[in-house]
């Protein structure tokens, strides 16, 4: 499975979703892309459609190949580092934002994903720092 998925860090903290299929476990907001477009379309498309904003001065960040949390299948998400035009809202099937430092959050889980890879290449990047928290930065 390909996934295309944001890391946007502000203050120390990175954006992470719930989705309502499984609200207890926190991803980086993104998706899969609609057949063979292009990773930047859909990131666009993804973070219009979850958050109802768009990704500003999106990079290759990291590509992290993994098992996908809930499908038990073979993932490979590719991860850009972005801003965001405006701050992010609940839309479509997403159930929660938090913005977190990497700890588990409460009431649930990091993406294996996240937790295993994203989380530690942002914290060796020093741009992880602070405790937990659900307010925005």
């Amino acid at each position: 499975m390909r996934v295309v998925a944001a890391a946007v860090v502000v203050d120390g903290h990175l954006l992470t979703v719930s989705k309502q299929a499984a609200p207890d476990v926190f991803y980086l907001p993104g998706g899969k892309p609609d057949g063979d477009e292009p990773e930047i379309d859909t990131l666009l498309r993804e973070l219009t459609e979850e958050l109802q904003v768009q990704p500003v001065g999106a990079e290759p960040y990291l590509v992290v190949e993994a098992p996908a949390a809930l499908e038990a299948v073979p993932m490979r998400m590719s991860v850009y580092r972005c801003d965001l035009s405006a701050p992010p809202q609940r839309a479509a099937e997403i159930a929660a934002v938090h913005w977190c430092t990497g700890e588990e959050p409460a009431g649930g889980r990091l993406a294996p994903a996240v937790r295993d890879a994203v989380v530690p290449r942002l914290r060796e990047d020093g741009l992880l720092v602070g405790a937990t928290t659900s307010a925005a930065p």
